[in-house]
C-alpha cells in the first residue's frame, strides 16, 4: 500500500523529520459544503480539490493538510445561490480569518511552499486576501524563500481536454455546476457517492449578467444544478483527472524549481 500523504495520517515526529530539509511542500485542498443538485453529495467540491491535493503530492513528494470543508456563500450565477438547502458557507471575513492562520501557522514550523487547492468557485478572492495578510504580517516579502500559490483545479484543464468531454461544445465555466465536469469527476473517483439513477436532465440555467438581492429563487433551476450531467462518465472523469493532475504537478515543478523526476511520466 502506498505510503499516505495526508497530515492528518502522520505522527508529529513524522511530520517534524518531513520539515527538516527545510523544502517541505504543504498542499490545502479547499471546498465547501453545497448542494450539487439530485445526484451528488453535498462535499462534492472538498472531495474533489482533496482527490486533486493527493494526486499532485504524490507525484511532488508533498504532504496534504486536511481540507477547509466550508466555503463562501454561494452565489446564484455559479452555485446555484447560497438560499438552496444543504448550503452551508462561512462570510467572507471567517475564510479570510482561517486562511490567514493556516498560512502563518504552516510557515512559521518551517514550511517552504503552502499550495491552496481551490475547488469551489467564490472561494477564491477571500482566500487570496488571507494570504495575502499572513505574509504582510509575518515580513514575508518579494524575494523571500517561502511562498504560497493559490489555484482553482479548473484552470489547468486544457483545451483538448474540453473538448473530448464536451464532443457537443463546452457550456461554459459560469454554468458548470453539478455538471458534466464535477459528476464525470466524482464517477471517476467516488462512484459509490453518485446516484446517477437521480440525475434530472434539463435545459441549462439562463441568468442575467448582473447580480440581483436579494436572490431571485425561481431563477434557478429546480434540481440546483446550472447544466445538465447527462453524458457523464468514469472515462471522462478519469481524462479530466489524469490531465489536471499532470498539467498541474508541471507547473509546480517548474514555479517551485523541483527537480523533473519528482515527477513520474
Amino acid at each position: 500500500m502506498d505510503k499516505s500523504v495526508f497530515l492528518e495520517d502522520m505522527d508529529a515526529f513524522a511530520y517534524r523529520d518531513a520539515l527538516s530539509s527545510g523544502e517541505a511542500i504543504v498542499l490545502i485542498p479547499v471546498g465547501s459544503l453545497e448542494q450539487h443538485g439530485t445526484h451528488l453529495p453535498l462535499g462534492t467540491d472538498t472531495i474533489l480539490s482533496r482527490h486533486f491535493a493527493e494526486g499532485v503530492a504524490r507525484r511532488l513528494g508533498a504532504l496534504v493538510a486536511q481540507p477547509i470543508a466550508y466555503g463562501y456563500k454561494s452565489q446564484q450565477k455559479s452555485g446555484g445561490g447560497n438560499h438552496l438547502s444543504g448550503t452551508t458557507s462561512l462570510d467572507g471575513t471567517s475564510l479570510i480569518a482561517m486562511t490567514r492562520n493556516l498560512v502563518k501557522s504552516f510557515l512559521k514550523q518551517g514550511v517552504r511552499n503552502v499550495v491552496f487547492v481551490n475547488g469551489h468557485f467564490e472561494n477564491y478572492q477571500f482566500l487570496y486576501e488571507g494570504i495575502d495578510l499572513a505574509l504582510e504580517e509575518s515580513g514575508i516579502g518579494p524575494g523571500a524563500k517561502q511562498s504560497v500559490l493559490l489555484l482553482s483545479y479548473w484552470d489547468f484543464v486544457s483545451q483538448d481536454t474540453l473538448a473530448q468531454v464536451y464532443p457537443d461544445g463546452f457550456p461554459g465555466w459560469d454554468i458548470e455546476h453539478g455538471g458534466v465536469l464535477e459528476t464525470s469527476l466524482m464517477l471517476h473517483l467516488e462512484p459509490a457517492r453518485v446516484a446517477m439513477d437521480r440525475l434530472v436532465d434539463g435545459p441549462a440555467a439562463v441568468l442575467p449578467r448582473f447580480d440581483r438581492l436579494p436572490v431571485v429563487p425561481e431563477r434557478t433551476p429546480a434540481t440546483g444544478c446550472l447544466s445538465s450531467a447527462a453524458g457523464s462518465s468514469a472515462d471522462k472523469g478519469g481524462l479530466l483527472y489524469d490531465q489536471v493532475v499532470a498539467d498541474l504537478a508541471l507547473d509546480l515543478v517548474g514555479e517551485l524549481a523541483l527537480e523533473p523526476a519528482a515527477v513520474p511520466a
